[in-house]
């Protein structure tokens, strides 16, 4: 079977490198990719917002199966395009993307399905949006509708804060992600991840991880698009993993397809672990970054057969295999992100790195230049190992991330510390 697969961050290295050992591949293609996923892919230069060359390109290459593996192309109908011209993708459709695609949509949905999350209200002006605000105490959420490259929520900690963070949204901070503005109460707890497959009708279980957001050791720092991750995760055993699926999966998909918003494709679930049970952060329609990358080294079946199911409505015939194991992923960025940084810098020691027991390295932000490694983002690399337990994955991660000579570059040294102080 040929494939074609979306992307070219450390998400996607991961998924070329759990497709590239399907038996059921022939040749794998990724657009845009990257320097690793050239090493299991043929990478071809179109973005993934190309929709009409992405199209023109799998018709050319007679694809038979298209994983699209980032939130703007969904959200966007790139999924739509395919299934207009007869080529099976990993979905949702534009409908069902709105999961990812309207914050405001899914706390409707909640509200309106009994799915526990946090006290909110919708907003298309500054003046109503401050006031309801007032109401709710300090901190505060602010958050744009639309996708705004996991920047578009703001923890307002003072009055002033919640009123700067409503007005840069409205005068176009996040473009017109912010057009519309969701006021929330900060919900205290542990935040987890949790995923799932959707065949619109059917749901099938992954399994949970959580991810450190901040950029510096301690939780401290700016927000980013996630410095490390785990999995499994202890604030998320077997019980709490049922407790996600019964209370807000399986009734999500049910109300998506009444609504005619058929949801077919991943499912990841943002929980917040608060003393009164789980409650809803957030829906996104695709695997995480960088959670996809500890979920595909703990993943023992074949990734193509699962995702295929998804699209052909027979989850229910499917049944998943998991490593005991640990995986944990440590993401070496270049100094600066995610403020401004340099690119362009070369990365050495990768193969001494990877030969490391347990050990693989996903590319997020790389290329080759003359001959060389060199770093092509603000998350460079995701530096992932496997372990009897997270202490030992966690040991050979950064052994391996201390094997590599890249100057330029940064990292967390406390990767796990929640499961660790379990």
């Amino acid at each position: 079977m040929k494939v074609l697969l979306i992307g070219s961050g450390g998400r996607e290295h991961a998924l070329a490198w759990a497709l590239s050992a399907s038996p059921l591949l022939t040749k794998l293609y990724c657009a845009p990719g990257n320097a690793g996923i050239a090493e299991v892919a043929e990478c071809v230069p179109i973005g993934a917002m190309d929709f009409d060359a992405l199209v023109a390109f799998a018709q050319e290459k007679k694809i038979e199966f298209v994983v699209i593996a980032p939130d703007n192309p969904l959200v966007g109908g790139l999924w739509d395009r395919f299934e207009a011209v007869g080529i099976r993708a990993s979905g949702p459709s534009m409908a069902g993307a709105i999961l990812e695609g309207s914050k405001g949509f899914v706390k409707d949905l909640c509200e309106e399905i009994g799915i526990p999350t946090a006290a909110y209200k919708r907003f298309k002006d500054a003046a109503s949006a401050k006031a309801f605000a007032d109401t709710l105490g300090l901190p505060v959420v602010i958050k744009a509708d639309g996708l705004a490259l996991g920047k578009g929520v703001i923890i307002a900690e003072t009055k002033a804060d919640a009123g700067k963070a409503i007005d840069f949204m409205f005068e176009g901070g996040f473009g017109e992600s912010g057009s519309e503005v969701v006021v929330e109460e900060f919900m205290e707890g542990e935040e987890a991840s949790f995923f799932a497959l959707s065949d619109g009708e059917n749901a099938l279980p992954l399994i949970g991880a959580q991810d450190h957001k901040r950029a510096f050791d301690g939780d401290k720092g700016p927000n980013t698009g996630g410095m490390g991750a785990y999995s499994p995760a202890p604030v998320l055993p077997p019980p709490q993993m049922q407790i996600a699926m019964d209370r807000f999966i399986k009734p999500t998909v049910a109300a998506m397809a009444e609504r005619g918003r058929l949801y077919q494709g991943v499912m990841y679930l943002g929980l917040m672990m608060t003393k009164d049970g789980p409650k809803l952060v957030e829906y996104n329609c695709r695997f995480g970054d960088p959670e996809c990358q500890v979920m595909m080294m703990r993943l023992k079946s074949d990734l193509l057969t699962a995702l295929i199911a998804t699209c052909d409505r027979q989850l229910h015939h499917l049944e998943l295999r998991w490593r005991d194991d640990a995986a944990l992923t440590v993401v070496m960025a270049t100094k600066g992100y995610p403020g401004d940084y340099a690119k362009g810098s070369e990365i050495r020691g990768l193969e001494k790195a990877r030969a490391m027991e347990g050990v693989q390295i996903f590319h997020a932000g790389t290329a080759m230049k003359d001959g060389r490694l060199i770093a092509n983002g603000g998350r460079v690399l995701n530096v992932t190992a496997l372990g009897k337990d997270v202490a030992e994955a966690r040991a050979r991660a950064y052994a391996a991330v201390d094997a590599i000579d890249w100057p330029e570059g940064f990292c967390r040294r406390d990767i796990g510390w929640r499961a660790l102080g379990r």
